[in-house]
């Protein structure tokens, strides 16, 4: 199953001496907030052993690394005649799929033959586990691509003795690139000579990252070929495939290559296209969560952030355009004070990192939203699970709560785009922090997902291409004949009113209005009717909200005009 190995080890070597020669400029600061955004905030050693290099731990790595390694197994090659020809590395990546070399499992026919055995290694006494061991199932998926050296492989869910794969977990792979940097550390578990199962924990330097490949200083051997390579966070980075050779003595090796996580997923979302089988494609959904996520189909986890996930922020910034241009927040009428929700101290706004939120008691909704978008720090954060928030600061009778949104096709919508507020080095807090039901609304899941047109992508992009920052604010429109169900109203109307500053002399504050009451029946099934965004004044929304928003009517370029329809990004009047 080698027999191309050489020719990989060749490739190798010629991409570290290109490497090499070229020059490598020192992570920038764009590269150093995606990798700070996948640190766990409670890891308060992470940015000292990426930026100074340090060496210490918290004692749990220890623990996440014995955790991790339960999915990697030893993989034993046989030939039909059931003889044993070689051994190599894999790891599941989700619940009933394992990933390995393509020169390792090059064909159905191989891995029809191939074992899967986990707990091969020894225990604290270093007396050998039991050997559990799964066929693999190849006729249910196989994708596998030579250029990028992977396997793609299904596996039987439970084996011979009735022993579930499901106790042995597997390692989410995230498809962002930036999860490593030049200069840092990997760790790789391993079947080395497809011995007991083994780690390498230091002296692991990352030395280049090209679009596909990531080469580091690592100890490997003949049988690591498959092996998961990892980050200091236990997040993988690379599938290992070969070493690379001494160009004056073969018989040395000067680094080890690994295929970047990243590359292997795009190169999978391309092929589940082409996958005839139904079954084989929503194995690969597994992998490649294709699912939209956060509708109302999937099950909602809910869960409670720890008091310092609060401590300390500052919510939406006034003063976050600049000098001269002040945004405050929309101010409520007395009605609307009087139906606010409060904190124990009395606060009526609910501060999150970078947006704040204002909350209706009666409504058990948000009067508005309140983001800051810095386009120069944007960061791209994975969704994560899917797990919602009660706001422990407010009474929680006054948040819709997940038996609103249970078997309907009612969407748990962002009021505050879940991107949106994902920049700076707290990108991965105010992710977390979006997913609070004060931050959401009931909306239908064609306009959650669809409506808008493209509106929030264009705000979002503009700011990210032009380094701009643009504050934004976001509501429903509560009105008395709102649709009743489950002891809530569903709003028919959402706003959004967008404030940047324009030709970097004025503020331009643009307001639009969107319907989904068209799709919202009686009964909560789908109506067919046009997905419709109209560019309203700011005045507009001031009228069907009773918020108050001040000198953003001045700069808006629809001042005393009409509302004009929104069909592309070109019908945007800044």
């Amino acid at each position: 199953m080698f027999k191309n190995r050489k020719q990989i080890e060749q490739q190798a070597m010629q991409r570290y001496l290109q490497f090499e020669k070229e020059h490598r400029a020192e992570a920038t600061n764009e590269k150093m907030m995606t990798r700070s955004s996948l640190i766990n905030h409670h890891d308060n050693l992470a940015m000292e052993r990426i930026i100074n290099k340090s060496d210490l731990f918290p004692i749990a790595h220890l623990q996440a690394g014995l955790n991790v390694s339960k999915a990697v197994c030893r993989i034993a090659i046989r030939s039909r005649s059931g003889q044993l020809e070689s051994y190599g590395t894999g790891f599941l990546v989700a619940p009933n799929l394992l990933l390995t070399n393509n020169h390792v499992l090059d064909t159905k026919e191989a891995a029809m033959y191939a074992v899967a055995e986990f707990n091969y290694e020894d225990d604290v006494q270093f007396m050998p586990l039991e050997i559990i061991s799964f066929r693999l199932d190849p006729e249910s998926l196989f994708i596998t691509d030579e250029a990028l050296d992977f396997t793609l492989v299904a596996v039987e869910e439970s084996n011979l003795h009735a022993i579930s794969l499901a106790g042995f977990g597997y390692l989410p792979l995230l498809p962002k690139p930036g999860k490593i940097l030049e200069g840092e550390y990997v760790t790789i578990i391993q079947h080395p000579n497809g011995g007991p199962k083994a780690i390498t924990i230091r002296e692991n330097e990352v030395k280049f990252i090209s679009s596909d490949f990531v080469q580091y200083v690592s100890d490997t051997e003949p049988g690591s070929s498959g092996s998961p390579v990892f980050n200091d966070q236990w997040v993988v980075v690379a599938l290992h495939h070969a070493g690379v050779p001494d160009p004056e003595d073969n018989t040395r090796w000067i680094a080890n290559q690994g295929i970047r996580i990243s590359s292997i997923i795009h190169h999978l979302g391309q092929k589940r296209s082409g996958l005839e089988d139904v079954r084989s494609r929503r194995l690969l959904d597994q992998l490649l969560d294709v699912a939209m996520p956060g509708s109302a189909a999937e099950p909602m986890e809910v869960g409670t952030l720890e008091a310092d996930w609060y401590a300390g922020v500052a919510g939406y910034d006034p003063a976050f355009l600049g000098a001269g241009f002040r945004v405050e927040l929309p101010a409520l009428s007395e009605a609307l004070l009087e139906d606010a929700a409060q904190t124990s101290d009395g606060n009526a706004v609910l501060d999150y990192t970078h947006f704040s939120i204002a909350m209706s008691k009666s409504r058990r909704l948000a009067f508005y939203t309140a983001v800051n978008i810095d386009g120069n720090q944007l960061v791209d954060v994975k969704r994560g699970s899917d797990r919602w928030y009660f706001d422990p600061r407010i009474d929680e009778a006054h948040q819709i709560g997940p038996e609103f949104y249970q078997s309907n096709d009612i969407d748990r919508g962002h009021l505050v785009r879940r991107r949106d507020p994902n920049w700076g080095i707290d990108a991965v807090k105010a992710n977390e922090h979006t997913f609070h039901f004060t931050n959401c609304s009931p909306q239908h899941k064609n306009f959650n997902q669809k409506a808008w047109l493209d509106l929030e992508d264009y705000l979002l992009d503009n700011a990210r291409d032009s380094n701009l920052k643009v504050s934004v604010f976001t509501g429903p429109v509560f009105r008395d004949d709102d649709v009743s169900y489950r002891n809530a109203q569903i709003p028919d109307q959402f706003w959004k009113v967008a404030v940047m500053i324009k030709d970097g002399t004025s503020l331009s504050a643009t307001a639009y209005l969107q319907t989904q009451e068209d799709l919202i029946g009686g009964n909560l099934e789908f109506v067919y009717g046009q997905f419709e965004t109209y560019q309203v004044p700011v005045a507009r929304i001031e009228e069907l909200t009773g918020l108050d928003f001040g000198g953003l009517r001045e700069a808006d370029p629809l001042a005393g005009g009409q509302a004009a329809r929104v069909l592309s990004r070109e019908d945007i009047r800044l």
